[in-house]
C-alpha cells in the first residue's frame, strides 16, 4: 500500500497494519478534551463514475483494503450512524467487539464496540434482526417528536433506545449530532447512505469525509455517495491523507 501525506508518508508497497491505520485515522484530539467536541466523519466507496452501490450494495465495489480500514474507522467510532434503508438493503448486524482494538478503546474510555444508530422517521424496521435481539451494546433509533407512539413503543420492547433528534417527523441533522453528543458520544462516524450523507452535507455538520475510490465503471443509475438538494456553495474539504492499494485510493479529507 502506498502513502502520501499524514502518518506514514515513507511507507511504500506494503500493507498497513490495524494499529498503523488507527493511528492514520485517529480523531482529533478536541473530542477527548475537557470539553469535549463531536467530530463526525462519513466513510464511503465510490466508483470511478461515481455510483456509490453496484446492484443496490456497496461490497461489489470495496476491497480488502477498504474493509480493513472499514473495520478501523468502526473500532475508533463511539457511534456509527446509519440511515433506515441501508440497514434495509445492507443486512446490517450489530459491530463486534475486536481484540485489536480493546486496549485502544479501553484506554480512551470506550465501550467494546461502538453503538449503532439507525436514522428513522417512520420506525418501519423489522426488529427481529440481530441488530435489534443481540447487539453488544444496544441500539439507537434516532427520530423526531412526531413519530408514531406505537412505533416507539415496539422499538423500546424490541431493546432499542430511542432518541428524539428533531421537532417534526424526521430527524434534524445537527440535532442529531448534539443529541449522541450529550450521551457521551464523540466520535461519529456515518456510513450512510447517500440520503442521509447528503443531509449532513446540507446541515454543514460533516467535519471529515473518508473516501475509497474504486478503479472501477458501471455506467447506470446509481446513486452517487451523498443524495438530495444541492448546497448553495460547494463546500470546500481539504486532503489530509491518501493511500493506494492495487489501484484503489484511500482518500481522507476535512472541512477548512
Amino acid at each position: 500500500m502506498g502513502a502520501q501525506g499524514g502518518a506514514g508518508a515513507d511507507l511504500l508497497d506494503r500493507e498497513w497494519s490495524l494499529d498503523e491505520l488507527a493511528e492514520a485515522y485517529a480523531y482529533p484530539e478536541s473530542v477527548a478534551g475537557a470539553a469535549p467536541v463531536a467530530w463526525l466523519r462519513a466513510n464511503m466507496v465510490s466508483t470511478l463514475d461515481g455510483a456509490a452501490q453496484h446492484d443496490g450494495k456497496s461490497q461489489p465495489i470495496s476491497t480488502a483494503a477498504d474493509m480493513r480500514i472499514f473495520g478501523t474507522l468502526r473500532g475508533l467510532a463511539d457511534v456509527v450512524v446509519v440511515g433506515a434503508e441501508t440497514v434495509r438493503q445492507e443486512g446490517y448486524r450489530p459491530a463486534r467487539a475486536r481484540a485489536e482494538f480493546a486496549e485502544r478503546r479501553e484506554a480512551a474510555g470506550q465501550g467494546p464496540a461502538p453503538v449503532i444508530a439507525v436514522v428513522s422517521a417512520s420506525l418501519e424496521l423489522d426488529f427481529s434482526l440481530p441488530l435489534f435481539t443481540s447487539p453488544l451494546v444496544p441500539t439507537l433509533i434516532l427520530t423526531g417528536a412526531a413519530a408514531a407512539p406505537d412505533r416507539i413503543a415496539t422499538a423500546e420492547k424490541a431493546g432499542a433506545r430511542v432518541v428524539i433528534a428533531g421537532d417534526g417527523v424526521g430527524v434534524e441533522p445537527a440535532r442529531a449530532v448534539r443529541a449522541l453528543a450529550e450521551l457521551g458520544s464523540t466520535r461519529l462516524l456515518t456510513e450512510g447512505g447517500p440520503r442521509l450523507l447528503g443531509q449532513f452535507v446540507a446541515a454543514g455538520v460533516l467535519d471529515e469525509l473518508c473516501l475509497t475510490v474504486a478503479p472501477m465503471l458501471t455506467a447506470g443509475d446509481a446513486q452517487r455517495i451523498a443524495g438530495g438538494p444541492p448546497v448553495a456553495v460547494p463546500h470546500r474539504f481539504a486532503l489530509v491523507s491518501l493511500l493506494e492499494e492495487e489501484g484503489f485510493l484511500f482518500g481522507r479529507y476535512q472541512r477548512t
